[in-house]
């Protein structure tokens, strides 16, 4: 049976005509087109479905679609300053090579977003604390670290997310 999903999308209201059965992370990809967000393992192990939804990151492989009625969901398309403006988090992973094949990234940006909202000064440990969920298989972390204290740097002096 096929229900109607409203929801909020990176800041525009929306419909969704969902399968009850169908996972918010294709649902997005599919009914949504934001094909930001990454289908990796569909279980909820690699993170990079992650998402905010009501200002929380979630794997989104783990939440049906229909749940996500009235929520606020905001994907990786949903961060950038302008359509052709990367956020500040997304300039310092170009900057500091965080993404080498990129499959983990807006994951991993997802989750870094959601660790400087709610701590805007992390230390080492904590950033590595708020995406060991993220898997990456490229890197090794330590650009994606430096990217996001980087990030966090700018923010102290004042420099917007």
């Amino acid at each position: 049976m096929i229900q109607t999903v409203s929801t909020t999308i990176n800041g525009e209201e929306c419909e969704l005509a969902v399968a009850g059965y169908r996972s918010l992370l294709d649902a997005l990809r599919n009914e949504g087109g934001l094909t930001g967000t990454k289908k990796g393992c569909d279980v909820g192990d690699c993170g990079a479905c992650t998402i905010m939804m009501n200002g929380k990151p979630v794997n989104a492989c783990l939440v049906l679609a229909v749940e996500a009625e009235g929520a606020t969901i905001e994907t990786i398309e949903g961060i950038q300053a302008a359509p052709d403006q990367p956020s500040l988090l997304q300039e310092k992973f170009m900057a500091h090579g965080g993404a080498q094949c990129g499959f983990c990234t807006p994951g991993i940006i997802m989750m870094a977003k959601a660790l400087l909202d709610e701590n805007p000064d992390p230390s080492e440990h904590e950033i590595r604390f708020a995406i060991s969920g993220n898997i990456c298989r490229c890197t090794g972390y330590t650009k994606i670290i430096d990217a996001i204290r980087a990030t966090a740097d700018e923010m102290k002096r004042g420099r917007a997310l």
